[in-house]
């Protein structure tokens, strides 16, 4: 049982309505009791048993007044609690003829003594007794109405609280197939301008090892999920069909060097996150000079986190007076503050030695993909 509708509905759930209904009558029926037998009453067990009735009857108003304020549930806040203060009044006139019908008009020789049964002859008697007795339950009714609203209002907040949440997550899937799309047309635009300048070369066999190469890639990288995740080893090997690409442009000054250990290669990562972190390293540490340059990716696992780390060897590190696309190493920055939040890092920069060196921070994710 849930305690609020569901978002297409509004106020309190029928169930709960009902239990904090019999809950505020059954308090309210002990306290009568209670009071009735210290004051020492007569007939007590009589007494109960009329009382079990007029608690019936009002489990039953109580109810009615239940279903009439849930046609004010989409009304605004200062109507519904007008409506249901107001609204209380007539049901505790209800309440109290009903109560008075039990106790004054039903066999009422058993309570009364002859002075209470003079008073009751008079002239408005009844009137006033159930306009004063409506008085009281009239306070009573309107703590249950009040009771009502702090459930509806409550409804509404949790409500409000769960659409936005499926807002927030489904803004955030939207921008991780973005950022993830972005990938695939950058990657591909460099590699027809490494294969156009190959045919121009009539280089015919690279460019058709190139062609068979891309044909892998694209057929690996296309089959998941955008959002879904893959395991480092997978990716690992995506970055080996397209360093593979990039081997027939720079067959003698092209190394690769993969050091990651078995244990992490479970772990899940986004999918092509590696990728314009390789492409960088390609675009600015290899075709940029003449000697060899090694690719070396590594990672190692610090308690709750992975640490992948790619470095080069090669030229200059990027530069923003370059002109490129701008997706590269601000892409990945995306995607993982995205998926990660502050678990998610980049850093990256210059090496002393030479080339450049990107970090990237990732809670270790065993499980999932």
């Amino acid at each position: 049982m849930t305690l609020f509708p569901d978002d297409g509905e509004r106020g309190v759930s029928p169930a709960i309505a009902l239990y904090s209904i019999l809950g505020f009558w059954l308090f309210y029926t002990i306290l009568v009791s209670l009071r009735a037998t210290v004051i020492g009453f007569d007939s007590q067990m009589e007494m109960a048993a009329r009382r079990m009735v007029v608690a019936v009857i009002g489990i039953i108003i109580t109810w009615i007044l239940y279903l009439v304020l849930r046609r004010f549930d989409t009304r605004p806040l200062a109507q519904r609690v007008v409506a249901a203060f107001s609204l209380a009044l007539p049901f505790a006139l209800a309440m109290a003829a009903a109560n008075y019908y039990m106790f004054n008009v039903y066999d009422p020789t058993m309570f009364a003594d002859a002075e209470m049964q003079k008073k009751a002859a008079e002239e408005n008697y009844a009137l006033v007794s159930i306009v004063e007795d409506a008085i009281s339950r009239f306070f009573f009714l309107s703590a249950w109405a009040g009771l009502y609203l702090a459930l509806s209002y409550a409804g509404e907040a949790r409500r409000v609280e769960r659409r936005a949440a499926r807002l927030e997550q489904a803004a955030q899937q939207a921008e991780l197939r973005s950022l993830r799309y972005q990938v695939n047309p950058h990657f591909l635009f460099n590699t027809l301008n490494s294969l156009s300048s190959l045919v121009m070369k009539d280089r015919r066999d690279e460019a058709e090892q190139m062609i068979m190469s891309l044909s892998n890639f694209y057929r690996t990288s296309l089959t998941g999920d955008p959002l879904e995740e893959v395991p480092l080893e997978e990716e690992v090997h995506l970055q080996k069909l397209y360093l593979d690409i990039e081997a027939v442009r720079f067959p003698d000054r092209l190394k690769t060097v993969i050091d990651i250990p078995p244990a992490l290669m479970g772990a899940c990562v986004p999918g092509l996150i590696l990728q314009p972190v390789v492409e960088n390293a390609i675009k600015y540490g290899v075709s940029r000079t003449s000697k060899p340059v090694e690719i070396r990716i590594t990672a190692r696992e610090d308690g709750d986190l992975m640490h992948i780390n790619v470095t080069d060897d090669g030229s200059n590190p990027p530069d923003k007076a370059d002109g490129g696309s701008g997706i590269g190493l601000a892409n990945v920055r995306d995607r993982l503050t995205a998926r990660f939040g502050d678990q998610g890092r980049i850093v990256y920069g210059p090496r002393d030695a030479g080339g450049f060196a990107v970090l990237l921070t990732l809670p270790i994710i065993r499980r999932g993909c």
